[in-house]
């Protein structure tokens, strides 16, 4: 199951300081909007956003059709047919992506600890 490019996505108190303080781990701005409260920053293959006032929890992120590097992949798997097989297993879904769509998709699961996983199809 290819689940495209991992990030976490992260609930922050204050952006400038998330920003500042993941600035000396070596992390840098790859992108985002810090007027409205989130920025993306990387450190080689490793992606964090930051996001401040957006959402509650910590989520885990997966982007079927991009790389690390927010490049597109021609050969990846939709996130309404990764849907299809994770529901084929059983597996509960918070939010759903319309399957009679195409392109631009998301969906929300929940791990067995409450960790919420975001699989987020841009393209």
């Amino acid at each position: 199951m290819q689940l495209g490019a991992f990030s976490i996505s992260l609930a922050v108190k204050d952006l400038t300081a998330s920003k500042s303080f993941y600035e000396k781990l070596g992390f840098r701005i790859a992108g985002g909007d810090a007027d409205q409260n989130w920025l993306i920053m990387k450190n080689a293959d490793c992606v964090i956003g930051l996001f401040q006032g957006m959402f509650e929890k910590n989520i885990l992120t997966f982007n079927p059709g991009w790389t690390t590097s927010s490049e597109p992949v021609e050969d990846f798997t939709d996130v309404r047919d990764l849907q299809r097989r994770l529901k084929s297993l059983s597996v509960a879904f918070e939010n759903e992506a319309d399957e009679t769509t195409a392109g631009p998709a998301s969906f929300i699961i929940m791990d067995p600890d409450g960790n919420p996983i975001l699989v987020d199809q841009h393209r």
